[in-house]
């Protein structure tokens, strides 16, 4: 991901670009691959910034972000998977009056805006329910070194877990806030560790659909199927497109940009381009991120009461009080 911004800010026209990394051939690899200084010491790549993106192991993201913070910068941080001192950096942001702007890449990809436009506009009638599944093979998000040389074989932030909060940022930008949760999580051991590979989940949204939810890294090809049923029609998201019927024709296709994609990279450039477009007007206009740390940590909430009503074996509910802190 550090390499994929490296990329986004050289699109954005920004050539000035730090890297900050511990590890000899990931600081080589940079230099040598985008021609930009780099650094194994964060303070040293602080002096002078005008921000801060923080691509790091997501556990490691609240120390490096609060950091930057401290120091009066603006901080793009990617997806996180723990909520372990957001809260404290919340409101350190607050205090000091600097941007941070958590990533919701999901709210960029032309299929999640094309659904929420339909869904707003009405061909479907009401939604009533979906289901949705988004399955890759974690040995394929780098094919270059084994998956236990990096964080995604942490249980903590393994890659399943990731995937939930990263779909749940545009599901509920779609459906509205999440209101109960019935969840499975899986480990089959074919990835040869001790990781949760899969999370099977029932949703209630405010809106009253009902969502049926499966997010997996064992995949193969990588997939993204989707069906919403509404009361006047139906659409499907796969790798064909999106399109919609009302069962008396055949389906409709709505077009999107599939974008260009770098080599070794299941997702394309585009959204994430947009993304980081998106901070940078948040700075230069005063402006706060429509996604804010705060809505983070409702998605995060979502995350461990799926995980909660998985070792309970009992539907959680938001309002009964039965949501995690």
């Amino acid at each position: 991901m550090g390499k994929r911004r490296v990329r986004n800010l050289h699109a954005l026209g920004y050539r000035s670009v730090v890297g900050v990394d511990v590890r000899d051939d990931r600081r080589s690899e940079a230099r040598d691959r985008y021609g930009i200084e780099v650094t194994p010491d964060l303070g040293s790549g602080l002096e002078g910034a005008d921000a801060v993106v923080v691509s790091l192991p997501p556990d490691l993201h609240v120390g490096a972000a609060t950091a930057a913070v401290r120091a009066g910068l603006p901080v793009f941080c990617e997806a996180s998977v723990t909520d372990d001192g957001l809260a404290e950096l919340e409101a350190l942001a607050r205090d000091r009056g600097v941007v941070v702007f958590p990533s919701c890449t999901m709210r960029y990809f032309p299929a999640p805006q094309c659904i929420r436009a339909v869904v707003a506009e009405g061909p479907l009638g009401r939604p009533l329910f979906f289901t949705y599944h988004s399955g890759q093979f974690l040995p394929d998000w780098h094919p270059w070194e084994r998956i236990t040389d990096y964080y995604v074989s942490n249980p903590a932030t393994g890659g399943c877990r990731e995937i939930v909060p990263f779909e749940l940022t545009w599901l509920t930008w779609v459906f509205g806030e999440v209101t109960d949760v019935a969840g499975y999580v899986g480990r089959s051991g074919e990835l040869g560790i001790p990781l949760d590979d899969r999370y099977h989940v029932e949703l209630g949204f405010a809106s009253g659909v009902r969502g049926a939810l499966t997010v997996d890294v064992l995949s193969r090809p990588a997939v993204r199927a989707m069906r919403v049923v509404g009361t006047a029609g139906t659409l499907r998201w796969d790798e064909g497109g999106v399109f919609t019927s009302d069962g008396r024709a055949g389906w409709r296709e709505h077009a999107i940009d599939t974008g260009t994609r770098e080599s070794g990279y299941i997702n394309p450039e585009e959204p994430y381009q947009q993304e980081m477009r998106d901070f940078v007007r948040c700075l230069e206009r005063g402006e706060a991120p429509a996604y804010d740390v705060c809505a983070d940590r409702r998605v995060l909430a979502t995350l461990y009461a799926i995980e909660r009503s998985a070792r309970t074996g009992c539907r959680l509910t938001r309002a009964a009080g039965e949501w995690p802190a």
